[in-house]
C-alpha cells in the first residue's frame, strides 16, 4: 500500500497537491485530480483517518455515555441525538456502562486522547468532581441539573416533576402513595424522595421499590404490592414500561385499577395511552437534541425542558 509520496510520484504532482486532492480541497485541476486518484486505486492507498483527526483538531464524532442502549428511555434521548448529529454531519460513539464506573472513566479517557470531539453524558455513576476533571479535555454535557457548574447541561426537573404528580394524587383524596425507583440512592430517586418527604413524611420502606426499570419489574413489583398487608392505594411508577407491567399483572391477579390502586407511570410512551394510563410526559427527545447542540457549542449553558402531567384512567 503506497503512501502520499508515492501517489506524487506516480502522478507526477506534488504531495501538497495529493492532500488536496484526498482532502477534497478547491482549486485543483480536473486532470491532475484524475491523475491522483487513478494513482491512488493502483497504489491500493487507504487515508491515515487517525492522521486526518490529529491535523484538522476533531474527529466529527460525539461521545455518547448511557448505561442502557436498549431501554426505551434512554433509547428516545439517543435518538433526539442521533437525528441532531446526522443533520450536522458527525457521527455518534455509543458506550453502554451499566453504571459501572471504571466504563465511564474508559468512556471519559476518549475525550482526553481525543478519539471524540466531546461527551454527552445521559446518566452516570461517576462523581461529578471526577468528570469535571476533564472539561479542559473537550465539551462535556451531562442530561441533569447542574445549576453553578462549569459543565453545561439539559434536565427534566424531577423534583418538581415528582412533586406534581403526588399534588394531582393529593388533589383526588389520595395520601397513601408508593413509588418506584430505578435506584435508591440516585440523583432522580433523591428528588423523589425529597419530594415525596416534603408533603408526606417518610414514607413506609416497603412502599418504595427499586431496581425498576421493565415490563418483568412492573410485574415483580404488583407481586411485591398485592402481598402488603397496608397497600399503598396509589403508586407512581419509575417509567411506563414498569407501570405497564403492574398494571396487567394487577388485573391478572384480580384488582382494578384505579379501583384498588391508581396508577401514574412517566415519560408519556405510546403503551401509556395503548393502557389508558396516566403518565407524566418528558420531551426527551428533545433533550437529547438540545444536549447535541450544547456540546458544539463553546457557551456553557443550563436548559430545562419542561414536563407535563397527562390525566388517563389509571387514576
Amino acid at each position: 500500500m503506497g503512501n502520499i509520496h508515492d501517489i506524487a510520484r506516480l502522478a507526477g504532482v506534488s504531495a501538497a497537491t495529493v492532500s488536496r486532492v484526498m482532502n477534497d480541497y478547491p482549486y485543483v485541476s480536473k486532470e491532475k485530480r484524475q491523475a491522483v486518484l487513478e494513482a491512488a486505486e493502483q497504489l491500493h492507498y487507504e487515508k491515515n483517518i487517525n492522521a486526518v483527526h490529529l491535523a484538522r483538531g476533531k474527529t466529527e464524532t460525539i461521545g455518547v455515555i448511557l448505561p442502557f442502549v436498549s431501554h426505551p428511555y434512554f433509547g428516545m434521548i439517543l435518538s433526539g441525538i442521533a437525528e441532531a448529529a446526522e443533520k450536522r454531519g458527525y457521527k455518534l460513539l455509543i458506550m453502554q456502562t451499566n453504571y459501572n464506573v471504571i466504563q465511564e472513566i474508559e468512556a471519559l479517557n476518549m475525550l482526553k486522547l481525543k478519539q471524540v470531539d466531546g461527551l454527552i453524558v445521559i446518566s452516570r455513576e461517576c462523581p461529578l468532581e471526577l468528570i469535571e476533571d476533564y472539561s479542559g479535555c473537550g465539551r462535556i454535557v451531562l442530561c441533569e441539573a447542574l445549576a453553578g457548574s462549569s459543565l453545561s447541561s439539559v434536565f427534566v426537573n424531577q423534583y418538581e416533576a415528582f412533586q406534581s404528580t403526588l399534588s394531582f394524587l393529593k388533589e383526588k383524596g389520595k395520601t397513601r402513595i408508593g413509588y418506584s425507583v430505578l435506584r435508591k440512592e440516585g440523583k432522580s430517586s433523591n428528588a423523589r424522595k425529597k419530594a415525596y418527604e416534603q408533603q408526606f413524611g417518610k414514607a413506609p420502606c416497603h412502599w418504595v421499590f427499586d431496581q425498576a426499570l421493565t415490563v418483568e419489574d412492573g410485574t415483580r413489583i404488583a407481586g411485591k404490592w398485592a402481598a402488603l398487608s397496608d397497600r399503598p392505594d396509589s403508586m407512581i411508577i419509575t417509567n411506563d414500561f414498569v407501570a405497564a407491567g403492574f398494571l396487567l399483572e394487577c388485573r391478572r391477579l384480580g384488582f382494578s385499577i384505579p379501583g384498588d390502586v391508581s396508577l401514574i407511570g412517566f415519560d408519556n410512551h405510546p403503551i401509556s395511552a395503548a393502557l389508558s394510563l396516566s403518565t407524566v410526559e418528558l420531551p426527551l427527545q428533545q433533550l437529547g437534541t438540545i444536549a447535541f447542540e450544547q456540546v458544539l457549542s463553546s457557551k456553557v449553558s443550563h436548559k430545562e425542558v419542561p414536563f407535563q402531567l397527562i390525566e388517563r384512567g389509571s387514576v
